[in-house]
């Protein structure tokens, strides 16, 4: 548990995120953000292309050197900064509602696979850098960072899923679909490829909210109530974080995904993901966190 604020910058996310903003640019250092709302909009700037969103519903910092780096995705809008504004800040926008952060870090060979999942996602980026001396070794960040998102090699790919194992030797795995896949992330393909029901947490407060879907063999329960370890529960409609649970542990689940897209028609149409591990302790956490669902069919049920 934390001890001071998520805008603090002596936080967690504030350290982390913050290293971007405490050097100059350099050639040993490459960064990407993106944002399908990136941070001037928050206070009425520039909109900018309105064609975005076709782009993926997609929020993340990829920040590494010649040796490592991170890859954070989070469910925050108009978050982080450009690195050109000098400081870490976290929006007041972001202080409302409940939102979600998995940052994990990778040796640098792990960069290409992330680069290319980033390219079927096809996020909006506004701010990055690739320098020259990086492009043999992560081609797919430089390619995402200078908006060449539709390499050949990705063309027709509408989703796929890798296995990313972490600095700390922990497996990981990415789900990204791109606009093409034209489905539920959750039910179409997250929970058959894990094997697992799930429960699912993602914001609500939109058009084409997805019901929960018992068919195929899968149940994926829309998450109506949560309490997040603390004395107080809240109801979706407070929450603005997208994470999905196995509704049980053992054999086939104890499953926990963490990613920056809804259950909605619409967003069926745009690029987004998650990223999945097991660990008895994270998955203890988050399904605690679950306390009701809404039924197949309707009604609001204890989750399973």
């Amino acid at each position: 548990e934390g001890k001071v604020t998520v805008n603090d910058s002596l936080g967690a996310l504030g350290r982390t995120v913050g290293q971007l903003y405490s050097q100059e640019k350099n050639s040993e250092v490459a960064y990407i953000l993106y944002n399908d709302q990136r941070p001037a909009e928050e206070s009425g700037g520039r909109v900018g292309d309105p064609s975005r969103n076709t782009r993926g519903h997609t929020k993340g910092v990829v920040l590494l050197d010649k040796n490592q780096g991170f890859w954070l995705v989070h469910s925050t809008p108009h978050f982080p900064p450009e690195r050109q504004s000098g400081q870490y800040s976290y929006p007041s926008s972001g202080e409302n509602n409940g939102q979600n952060f998995i940052c994990v870090s990778y040796p640098l060979e792990r960069f290409q696979t992330i680069g290319e999942q980033l390219q079927i996602n096809q996020p909006e980026v506004y701010d990055c850098d690739v320098p020259e001396s990086f492009v043999s070794s992560v081609p797919a960040l430089a390619a995402v960072c200078n908006k060449k998102h539709r390499s050949p090699r990705f063309q027709t790919v509408s989703n796929r899923s890798v296995t990313l194992t972490s600095r700390g030797g922990t497996h990981f795995i990415s789900f990204a679909k791109g606009a093409s896949f034209d489905d539920d992330l959750y039910h179409a393909w997250v929970a058959p490829a894990l094997s697992s029901d799930l429960l699912v947490q993602f914001w609500v407060r939109s058009r084409g909210v997805l019901p929960s879907n018992c068919s195929l063999g899968w149940k994926v329960l829309d998450i109506t109530l949560i309490n997040p370890g603390q004395t107080f529960s809240f109801k979706n409609t407070q929450d603005h974080s997208k994470w999905a649970v196995s509704p049980k542990a053992g054999a086939g689940g104890g499953w926990v995904c963490v990613g920056d897209i809804n259950r909605n028609e619409a967003e069926e149409k745009r690029g987004g993901g998650t990223v999945c591990l097991q660990d008895p302790v994270v998955w203890k956490a988050y399904r605690a966190a679950a306390l009701q669902c809404e039924a197949c069919g309707g009604g609001t049920v204890k989750c399973f």
